[in-house]
């Protein structure tokens, strides 16, 4: 049962990612968009964000991420390679740089946006602590995942 409820969500978050059409200019982000999740990472982040949302445990939007990181309740950063101008985030891996807390850039914002089960797309989300959350466990799994792809 519980194996078919993950494989539902699993696939509900790749039919998320596979919906948005790819950006031309991704592969000029990729430079300064580091470190960006692959496919299977970036599956697993939008499952977990979206379960986040649920557990009402994600703030959306760079102003949220800020606040978050700058109160010290941010367990982990999503930020969306295709911003434009990416600029308009780039204060974000600073400032997660300098608090220790783990970021990771995903292709689309669009896809970031409906995993955050709004409308509009979404440059940035944050997810944050709660001891005693149900999500716990999976948060820490994506935190190794993603600071091994920083190294």
């Amino acid at each position: 049962m519980a194996n078919e409820q993950s494989a539902g969500k699993q696939s509900q978050a790749a039919l998320l990612l596979l919906s948005v059409k790819k950006p031309e200019s991704l592969t000029d982000t990729v430079h300064i968009a580091w470190p960006i999740a692959d496919e299977a990472l970036t599956t697993e982040l939008l499952d977990l964000v979206q379960q986040a949302s649920h557990y009402r445990q994600l703030k959306k939007g760079a102003n949220e991420a800020t606040k978050t990181l700058n109160r010290g309740t941010s367990e982990l950063v999503i930020l969306a390679a295709d911003t434009s101008p990416l600029a308009i985030l780039l204060h974000l891996p600073l400032l997660c740089e300098d608090k220790n807390t783990p970021y990771v850039y995903v292709p689309s914002k669009v896809a970031l946006g409906r995993a955050c089960g709004v409308s509009r797309s979404v440059i940035s989300a944050s997810i944050t602590t709660n001891e005693a959350s149900d999500l716990q466990a999976q948060i820490l799994n994506i935190r190794q995942k993603v600071e091994r792809l920083m190294i």
